[in-house]
């Protein structure tokens, strides 16, 4: 009942609603922009989809959220975060209406991908304007605290419920890709104009602040990073964490091209029939996810987070040669779940680990680390696949390698816990 008074309290605020309004506008239209996307590159019955489409579509989503990530915040310290948030939107408007033109238009693939990927770039300034913005629009420590668990929270539901309505269009077959892709650039207009019903100076910075040229700002980041990079170096618990996640994450990605190969090419007649077995392996593996959030807590406390890592990848490499080998829908919806659990519990865990071990003055940096770390190793599994698949996605090599590197992460981190 307390938190629902206190929710009720921040529903009042007419500039958080504002600002809440813009971040459920922006991020469902994300969800919809990134699952056209996706369909578009694998299942389209004109494209004859590869992996290295597949591992181009990953980068244009994940690697702007990891080169631009460590320095959003020193820009957003220059400029009106109300007029990034109206300014970005009305961007990515125009962008996802160009890509849209060049999906119709069968455009060359390079002038499509370039298109994405700003609209991606953009993104990472606006969502991180919203979240600078939030302390702005509420009153002390108790309502940001539940403005931090609100915001968040809906804007992750309004992405799944616009990538979810894009994924129901398209099961109306391709040629609807570039009308999903409209429909997310008048959600980003949406967005743009409901900015406007918050002042230009209300979300700060504040005009008076004092802050160095930007070539220094910029020049500082580096040297901060170098300096996390250092800090990191002289501490063994989290640098093994952070090893350990990168590799796990590094199998999670080279796993999800295998299952989007097997789904456009193995498992399935039609384009539709496959955007419908990837959206259920998905959901599989998203289930993974969540059951990880719930036993993780418990399994950390009995054996420890590094205990914990190392029962995840020891999963990974007993059970994907058992179930992935075959090549079957139903041993890799099982795998799905699984891994899933797996690489979303050693998320849990090093994120314990990190925040437990690492001084709180360099605390900011290692996880500015840490997101790079954790969106390149994806974008490079994507890649590792793309050179190992062939067309079908039944690739028993690349099994093979990703099996061994569980093997490896499992026995390091036995070896240190015995030690």
């Amino acid at each position: 009942m307390h938190a629902v008074r206190d929710l009720r309290v921040l529903l009042r605020l007419r500039d958080f609603r504002s600002l809440l309004a813009a971040r459920l506008l922006s991020q469902a239209a994300d969800g919809m922009f990134q699952v056209a996307l996706a369909a578009f590159v694998v299942f389209s019955p004109e494209k004859q989809t590869s992996p290295a489409a597949i591992a181009s579509a990953m980068a244009i989503l994940l690697l702007p959220y990891s080169l631009l990530g460590p320095f959003t915040g020193v820009l957003l310290d220059r400029w009106r975060r109300r007029q990034v948030l109206l300014y970005g939107n009305l961007l990515r408007t125009v962008l996802a209406m160009a890509t849209a033109t060049l999906i119709a238009s069968q455009a060359p693939d390079w002038l499509f991908y370039a298109s994405a990927l700003f609209v991606t770039a953009v993104n990472r300034f606006v969502l991180a304007g919203l979240s600078a913005a939030l302390p702005r629009v509420v009153d002390g420590e108790e309502q940001l605290v539940m403005a931090n668990s609100l915001a968040p929270t809906a804007g992750t539901l309004a992405a799944t419920a616009g990538g979810g309505l894009a994924f129901a269009l398209r099961l109306a077959g391709s040629e609807v890709d570039a009308y999903v892709v409209l429909l997310a650039a008048s959600l980003y207009f949406c967005s743009a104009l409901t900015s406007l019903r918050m002042a230009p100076q209300l979300l700060g910075p504040d005009a008076a602040r004092l802050q160095p040229h930007l070539r220094e700002a910029l020049l500082s980041t580096l040297r901060g990073l170098a300096d996390g990079l250092r800090h990191l170096a002289e501490r063994r618990a989290p640098a093994r964490a952070l090893t350990a996640m990168t590799l796990i994450r590094f199998c999670y990605g080279a796993l999800t091209v295998t299952v989007l190969m097997l789904c456009r090419y193995s498992w399935s007649r039609t384009e539709a029939e496959g955007l419908a077995l990837l959206g259920i392996t998905v959901g599989v593996s998203g289930a993974g996810f969540f059951a990880a959030a719930v036993i993780t807590p418990w399994a950390v406390a009995r054996l420890t987070a590094f205990g914990w890592i190392a029962c995840c990848a020891a999963m990974g490499a007993v059970l994907l040669p058992s179930l992935g080998l075959f090549f079957l829908p139903g041993p890799m919806l099982a795998a799905a779940f699984l891994l899933g659990l797996g690489t979303q519990g050693t998320k849990i865990a090093t994120d314990t680990i990190v925040q437990s071990t690492v001084d709180d003055a360099f605390r900011g940096r290692i996880f500015a680390i840490y997101d790079v770390l954790f969106n390149a190793a994806f974008v490079g599994a994507a890649a590792v696949a793309a050179l190992m698949l062939p067309p079908d996605g039944r690739s028993i090599a690349l099994l093979g390698v990703v099996t061994a590197l569980y093997a490896v992460v499992t026995a390091a981190l036995v070896r240190d816990l015995r030690s």
